[in-house]
């Protein structure tokens, strides 16, 4: 393949990988044990540990600098750790290269020969590989139809990128992974360039064409919305470093630390202070048994200030009615603590009859939230 200077450096990933075996195989498992790695003495990850289970499909979530996309080429065989054990199943790959790995790569830049079709993209992988790992020419043609069938681009196999969508593209890198029959399939920010209804649109193509595959998948976003709706499992990072890993239901509803419970899912952040099993910060004093006394922070999510009516029994808190956005199942609310403090509740449709105009008071139950010892 000539060397294209405007393609990412990243694409010759698919002229080394493309060389693997494309036998069936039962889907994979994940170790990562201990993975320290560093760029110009900048710790990028920091003592990793990270199982991912065979056919799963795991997101890894986090800001930017978290070290997801790290990891991510670390399993890959894009970048090697300086400490640390990558396992495929039983096998160490830690040093092993990409080739080796069995491994399909989906790049943010979709990374596409531009001056090859839809379909030469696609069966790329397939064409340069020698001797008997070669599938013939009618193979690869019928593995290249089946796959532009998997990922909804039928009848457009004759077209050139600059013909195509952004969305197109992203399938047909897509595509262009699977053709190989990859051990383990690997994402970074697949959707990240694409506008909001596309991305949501692709999601659910991903989640189908991974049922549809069973293929090991490790994915990279930053985005919490994606990862929740998409992931088997998230691992939430930050600084290099894990700091849950769970389904999205468990990482939503039991947050492990204060950075997860305000990155994942919307939240209001109190920062306040803990004594005899009670937060207090400004107006509000919320029950938190089990929390250590001192500087603490809580975390109360819209939902969890819900319009008090008639039963005030438990925690409450007073508000002025600021704001209402009466849009989708529910109302949001914008109300000011009595403290000067905004947070943001909801509101049923039925409740807006008992809602009075803005600058009236309410009042606010508090039916959950989670409270941290500050570090």
């Amino acid at each position: 393949m000539p060397y294209d200077p405007e393609l990412p450096s990243e694409a010759q990933f698919m002229t080394s990988s493309a060389h693997s075996s494309d036998a069936a195989r039962a889907p994979v498992e994940i170790r990562a044990a201990g993975i320290c790695k560093s760029f110009a003495r900048h710790p990028a990850l920091n003592d990793v540990s990270l199982d991912v289970r065979p056919g799963e499909l795991l997101a890894l979530l986090g800001p930017s600098g978290s070290g997801k996309t790290t990891l991510l080429r670390v399993i890959a065989g894009l970048e090697f750790p300086e400490d640390g054990q990558i396992l495929f199943d039983e096998t160490d790959v830690t040093f092993a290269a990409a080739a080796a790995r069995g491994v399909g790569f989906v790049f943010q830049q979709y990374a596409l020969f531009r001056h090859m079709t839809v379909a030469q993209n696609i069966s790329f992988g397939l064409d340069v590989r020698k001797g008997g790992a070669r599938p013939d020419k009618a193979e690869r043609a019928r593995r290249v139809e089946a796959l532009l069938k998997l990922v909804e681009l039928e009848g457009l196999g004759g077209r050139h990128p600059a013909q195509l969508s952004g969305g197109q593209r992203q399938r047909v890198a897509l595509a262009r992974a699977l053709a190989v029959e990859p051990r383990v399939l690997l994402l970074d920010e697949p959707f990240g360039a694409l506008d909001a209804t596309v991305r949501k649109s692709l999601r659910r193509e991903l989640r189908r064409i991974h049922d549809a595959t069973g293929v090991t998948t490790v994915f990279v976003t930053h985005d919490q919305e994606e990862a929740l709706e998409l992931a088997d499992r998230v691992a939430v990072m930050s600084r290099g470093q894990l700091e849950q890993v769970g389904t999205p239901a468990e990482v939503y509803a039991h947050p492990s630390s204060a950075f997860v419970a305000g990155f994942v899912g919307d939240a209001n952040r109190f920062c306040g202070q803990m004594l005899h099993g009670r937060f207090t910060s400004g107006a509000l004093s919320v029950s938190a048994p089990g929390v250590a006394d001192g500087a603490a922070e809580a975390f109360i999510r819209p939902h969890h200030f819900e319009m008090a009516t008639d039963d005030l029994s438990g925690d409450s808190v007073t508000a002025r009615l600021e704001r209402l956005v009466a849009n989708g199942p529910y109302a949001r609310l914008e109300a000011r603590l009595t403290d000067g403090r905004i947070v943001d509740a909801i509101a049923s449709h039925a409740q807006l009859g008992d809602l009075p105009p803005a600058g009236g008071e309410i009042v606010l139950k508090i039916t959950g939230g989670h409270v941290f010892a500050s570090a």
